[in-house]
C-alpha cells in the first residue's frame, strides 16, 4: 500500500508515477490530478493530507506537474475558494495585492537597473551604450517567473547585475547558442567561462575609454 503523502515523478502515461524507489504505479482510482497554476486550490487539497506531489526534474531545476488528490477533495475545494473568490471583500483584498506586487516589481527593476549601471561604469565617452546595455539586461532579467539569476535572493543585487550582464552578453555577443559542446562532465561550464572571460575584457575596455571598433560584438548586440 502507497503511503497517504509523497513525492514522486511522472510516469511512463498519464496515470502512472514513479515512485522514489522507482516503481511504477497508479494513484487510487478515486483520484484526480490537480495541475499547477492555482496555488491557492492546491495549498488547500494538501491541508487534508491525501496527496501525491509530482515533479519532474530537469537539469538542476525541478518543476511542479501538479498532485494527485482525492476527486472529491479536490471538488469541495474548488466550489469553495470559487465562492469566496466571487466575492466583493475577495476581489478588493485581490487589487490591493497585485497593486502591492507592482509597487513591489517596480521598485526592484529601479535597484537592479541601479546595480547594473555601478558594476559597468563605463567612461563618460560611452554613457550611451551604458544605458542601452542597461536597459535591455534589466528588461530581460527581472521580470517576475524569468528564472534568470536577478530573481534569486540567495546573492546580493550587485552579484545578481554582474551574472544577468554576463549572461546576456554570453547569449547576444557570442556565438555560444550555436556551439556544438560535448556532452562531457564540465564541459559547459568552461566553455562559459571562457566566453565569460571575453565578455570581462570587452567590459573593461569601455570602462577605460577606449575607441572602438565598429563592428564591436556589444554595439551590434545594442538597438
Amino acid at each position: 500500500m502507497q503511503p497517504e503523502q509523497q513525492t514522486v515523478a511522472p510516469g511512463p502515461t498519464p496515470h502512472q508515477v514513479r515512485t522514489a524507489d522507482g516503481q511504477i504505479v497508479s494513484p487510487p482510482a478515486d483520484w484526480l490530478l490537480l495541475p499547477p497554476g492555482d496555488p491557492g486550490l492546491t495549498r488547500r487539497v494538501k491541508l487534508h493530507g491525501q496527496f501525491w506531489l509530482v515533479q519532474e526534474k530537469k537539469g538542476r531545476r525541478t518543476f511542479s506537474k501538479g498532485i494527485w488528490a482525492p476527486a472529491i477533495v479536490i471538488q469541495q475545494e474548488r466550489e469553495k475558494l470559487a465562492a469566496e473568490r466571487s466575492t466583493e471583500t475577495y476581489q478588493r483584498q485581490q487589487a490591493n495585492a497585485a497593486k502591492r506586487r507592482s509597487e513591489t516589481q517596480a521598485a526592484y527593476v529601479d535597484e537592479f537597473a541601479d546595480a547594473v549601471k555601478r558594476f559597468l561604469n563605463f567612461h563618460p565617452a560611452h554613457a550611451q551604450i551604458a544605458e542601452q546595455l542597461t536597459s535591455a539586461v534589466t528588461a530581460h532579467a527581472t521580470p517576475v517567473g524569468s528564472g534568470t539569476v536577478a530573481r534569486t535572493k540567495r546573492i546580493p543585487v550587485e552579484r545578481r547585475a554582474e551574472a544577468a550582464v554576463i549572461a546576456w552578453m554570453r547569449h547576444q555577443t557570442t556565438a555560444y547558442d550555436s556551439l556544438v559542446i560535448p556532452k562531457v562532465k564540465g564541459k559547459r561550464r568552461e566553455v562559459r567561462r571562457i566566453l565569460a572571460a571575453r565578455s570581462h575584457e570587452l567590459l573593461e575596455r569601455y570602462r577605460s575609454g577606449a575607441s572602438l571598433p565598429a563592428n564591436c560584438p556589444l554595439k551590434n548586440a545594442l538597438p
